[in-house]
């Protein structure tokens, strides 16, 4: 089993990098995703993220 994380800093950037992974023909096991807000100075920022869990079926792994 191997673990990819991806992060991205607008949710449709996280949904096209997502799809793109998925597209690869990788076993998918899970997948949690998570958004985090924080302020820097007078700005919301967003943090969008998302944890593949998987089985690669072209290594020995």
């Amino acid at each position: 089993m191997k673990v990819k994380v991806i992060d991205e800093s607008h949710e449709s950037d996280l949904e096209a990098s997502v799809n793109n992974f998925l597209s690869s023909g990788k076993e998918i096991v899970d997948i949690k995703f998570q958004v985090a807000t924080s302020i820097f100075s007078d700005e919301q920022v967003y943090c969008f993220s998302a944890m593949i869990i998987y089985i690669d079926k072209n290594t020995d792994e």
